[in-house]
């Protein structure tokens, strides 16, 4: 009697563990089976929020299987504060966030942060946006020669808001006034969106927002007025705008964003969401509701990404060497 009990249990404990295997098994592939969190950095209504909130639909399409994503703005310290909560997130493909450049790569420069570059796993990059100054179209300026000589009639007064320190916008500020041997007063705030409001309603006099961030502002209906863009030649974006170069400012400046996700993804999320950016970058869809937003497209894979943020960042360290930006 007793061997028949411990036959029983024993065969009911390999059903259970067998059943436990088909379930695992049966599990494989169906990534993902929840709602994934995306997180953006930044403000509502900035670049980086518009350009994820219209990538969503197509990256759901793409990952197939009736996939839903929730985009969550964590604002804050120049995007430090999304960052740090991307990189501390489960690593279960269930949290991505778009990164910016190049502020995912200054802040651990400048100070002791929860995070590095190398904190994530790389998606893919899909915008490059050259930087840009924008006044309110009631400011007399319209060229950086009068911007500047407007700043050295006025030492330390001409406020310049930026999304954040180290951010490309108050680097560009920093670039310009060594070049333009002018002192100016940087203003900080949560995101683009924030430094756009603060331009139309006059409470400061320089926006230094990206160029697509300014041509969306200004397609619906914000009275700005760009003064250049800090590209290595005009883009297709505004060509009729002078680079800075052009005008006598060598500075080149701008702002990649793309997809990353907290440090060691299982290979099945990291294979699909890889192949969904991929394919949301090159899908003629997206790409027309890209161009009516005015985002100056640049996909890299993975590889190219890193090669570029590791390149990128050596850059930054030596400029921190030569200039630095955290007390500024």
């Amino acid at each position: 009697m007793r061997r028949n009990i411990v036959k029983t249990l024993a065969m009911t404990a390999a059903a259970v563990v067998a059943g436990l295997l088909s379930v695992a098994a049966q599990a494989q592939g169906t990534y993902p089976d929840r709602p994934i969190k995306l997180i953006v950095a930044y403000s509502a209504a900035g670049a980086t929020d518009v350009m994820a909130r219209a990538m969503v639909p197509f990256i759901e399409k793409y990952l197939g299987g009736g996939a839903k994503i929730v985009v969550e703005n964590k604002t804050g310290a120049g995007g430090a504060i999304g960052f740090s909560m991307l990189a501390a997130a489960p690593p279960d493909g269930y949290t991505i966030g778009f990164i910016n450049t190049p502020n995912v790569l200054t802040i651990p420069i400048e100070r002791k942060s929860a995070f590095t570059w190398e904190s994530f796993d790389l998606i893919g990059n899909v915008v490059d946006d050259p930087g840009n100054f924008s006044v309110h179209t009631d400011s007399t300026i319209r060229t950086l020669d009068q911007l500047a000589a407007y700043a050295k009639s006025r030492p330390g007064q001409v406020t310049v808001g930026t999304t954040g320190v180290g951010s490309d916008d108050h680097l560009a500020m920093l670039y310009f006034e060594r070049i333009a041997g002018v002192k100016m007063n940087h203003i900080p705030f949560k995101g683009a969106a924030d430094v756009r409001a603060a331009t139309l309603g006059k409470q400061i006099d320089v926006a230094a927002v990206n160029i697509g961030e300014a041509l969306q502002a200004i397609k619906g209906g914000s009275p700005l007025r760009n003064l250049g863009q800090m590209s290595l030649k005009r883009t297709d974006l505004a060509a009729d705008l002078p680079t800075f170069k052009e005008q006598g400012y060598d500075i080149e400046m701008s702002s990649l964003r793309g997809v990353a996700a907290p440090k060691g993804l299982p290979a099945e999320a990291r294979d699909k969401l890889i192949k969904a950016i991929a394919q949301t970058a090159s899908d003629p869809e997206f790409l027309k509701v890209n161009a009516s937003l005015f985002t100056q497209m640049r996909y890299l894979n993975p590889d190219q990404y890193r090669t570029v943020m590791r390149d990128t960042e050596a850059g930054f360290r030596k400029l921190w060497g030569e200039m630095p930006w955290g007390d500024k």
